[in-house]
């Protein structure tokens, strides 16, 4: 594999990755520029045609409503294709919403002042802070040195999948997933360190563009979704809907239901998960042969903790115990509690990792020359561009909800399918809550779906329990697009995934999670006696 041309340094390329590049900064085969040519001058003129031909078609819907829809249509073109950077294209939908009158300036952009951005931010500044001073890579020789998990790049990725999974049951998975990033990328450059030492790639390789980085991320992005599903604190679309479903059933789920029946389908969700992955992005390599003594050599050269580690791992330590704190809370106290309304308002995850990240800005490394942990030009270099996509793709959902058309898509698909069977319209809530959190926050996703289904499934003669459930865990799906869940856009956002690898992934891993849900959730429902 070797061939002329400068040694890429590993730790670099991935510190300082542009998400958004254009073609002239990514080196390709003359295939993938040919691909990529079609692909992006397809959207200049698709994206527009969609939006036009939508918006001009006589279906009787409310203009309002209608002109949204186009909109939304015409930036998903953009998102796929491409001809804009990702973040541009959400910029352009957000004016055009307001220029074509569906709603004021004010009214679209106040979606963006959500606490999910200051998540992003935070955890951002410690993952800068993390992969700077080298944290990031201790965590990842640590698991690494695990008995088997490193000889191995299927087991690594699974093992790192299982770690995320259970921390996100307790944690909230926008947190997990940022905690962790730092230490996948400290693994990749690991391995793509082994590959170029080697010789089995070419000295001037791009780490970000290894298939077994973007499994590895894609893992942690996917595998908190799931993990997330385990316990009604898990992920915010659980507490919403089952707040929903007891409200309308009067039948209570408690905590230890709730992990009893979600446990079997999480744990069928995670195989076919790793399958997925595995096989749509195969690692270069799946023996890493000597990787131990290769972990060993240099974890000895790394030394002591140095001052600016130490601190990194204070920040890092006091916003993950707040992150988690919540959770425990709910595990003794209930999450009916006044106690845990109280703490999990006051520590907002939003609010904890910026507070968290102000520490590096505050804790010396050199008290006499005033040198603090991280300075405000290492912050500016985080990824601001999936922050301002992820600011769009909150402003869509929050509209498609104040404007009624999430509700006319379900109610209006609803009639014409003419459900009236358990199976029928639990199949349709699935569907429709894994359509509608493509393209907003899965919290959005439970707060609309779960209201349009329990209507439905009453109107039909149907006990809603089961579709209103199934509505709940199909909620935190959504794994085609960076906006699809906070989660998608941090691994976006790392620059080893690129759009079409996510969407190919995304779309394999939904069509198998909903199945999975339609199957199983009734089974287990009546083995279990939840809400009973």
């Amino acid at each position: 594999m070797n061939s002329a041309g400068p040694r890429t340094d590993v730790d670099q390329a991935l510190l300082g990755h542009a998400t958004y590049r254009s073609l002239g900064e990514q080196k390709l085969s003359p295939a993938e520029e040919r691909f990529e040519k079609g692909r992006r001058t397809t959207g200049m003129w698709l994206a527009p045609l969609v939006t036009v031909v939508f918006a001009l078609l006589p279906i009787g819907m409310p203009a309002q409503q209608q002109t949204l829809a186009a909109v939304l249509l015409g930036v998903i073109v953009l998102w796929i294709t491409e001809p804009v950077p990702i973040p541009v294209g959400g910029l352009i939908g957000v004016g055009m919403i307001v220029v074509l009158g569906v709603v004021s300036a004010t009214d679209a952009l106040a979606p963006f002042g959500s606490s999910t951005i200051f998540t992003f931010i935070g955890a951002f500044i410690l993952a800068q802070a993390m992969l700077k001073h080298g944290l990031a890579r201790r965590f990842a020789f640590r698991i690494l040195s695990l008995p088997g998990v490193g000889r191995s790049t299927v087991r690594l990725v699974v093992a790192f999948g299982l770690i995320t999974g259970l921390l996100s049951a307790f944690v909230s998975n926008t947190a997990t997933v940022a905690m962790l990033l730092p230490t996948a990328l400290g693994m990749l450059a690991v391995i793509a360190k082994l590959l170029q030492d080697r010789g089995m790639v070419a000295p001037d390789f791009n780490p970000l563009r290894l298939r077994v980085g973007a499994a590895l991320v894609l893992m942690l992005a996917y595998g908190a979704s799931v993990g997330g599903l385990l316990t009604p604190v898990g992920s915010p679309p659980n507490l919403i809907g089952r707040g929903l479903i007891e409200e309308a059933t009067g039948r209570r789920i408690s905590f230890a239901q709730w992990m009893v029946t979600a446990l079997p389908i999480c744990a069928l969700m995670f195989v076919a998960l790793a399958a997925v992955l595995l096989l749509l992005n195969r690692p270069e390599i799946r023996r890493i042969e000597g990787v131990e003594e290769y972990v060993r050599t240099e974890r000895a050269t790394l030394g002591r903790l140095s001052r600016a580690e130490k601190n990194t791992l204070v920040a890092f330590s006091v916003t993950v115990f707040l992150w988690i704190f919540p959770g425990v809370v709910a595990v003794f106290a209930g999450t009916d509690s006044a106690l845990y309304t109280t703490v999990s308002g006051r520590l907002n995850e939003g609010i904890v990792a910026v507070l968290g990240a102000s520490l590096l800005f505050l804790l010396p490394t050199d008290w006499g020359r005033r040198d603090f942990t991280l300075n405000w030009s290492d912050a500016a270099r985080i990824d601001w561009g999936t922050i301002v996509l992820f600011g769009t793709g909150i402003i869509f959902g929050s509209l498609l909800e104040d404007t009624g058309l999430a509700e006319t898509i379900g109610s209006s698909a609803a009639s014409a399918l003419g459900l009236s069977s358990v199976f029928a319209i639990t199949a349709f809530a699935v569907a429709l809550a894994v359509v509608v959190s493509e393209t907003t926050s899965n919290t959005a996703s439970a707060a609309v779906v779960v209201p349009i289904v329990i209507p439905i499934a009453m109107a039909a003669g149907v006990n809603p329990f089961v579709p209103a459930l199934a509505a709940t865990f199909a909620a935190s799906f959504g794994f085609m697009l960076p906006v699809s869940t906070p989660q998608n856009a941090i691994a976006y956002g790392s620059g080893v995934v690129p759009i079409t690898k996510m969407i190919r992934s995304g779309v394999s891993f939904d069509v198998l999670g909903a199945i999975l849900i339609v199957v199983l959730l009734p089974v287990l429902v009546t083995l279990t006696g939840i809400g009973g």
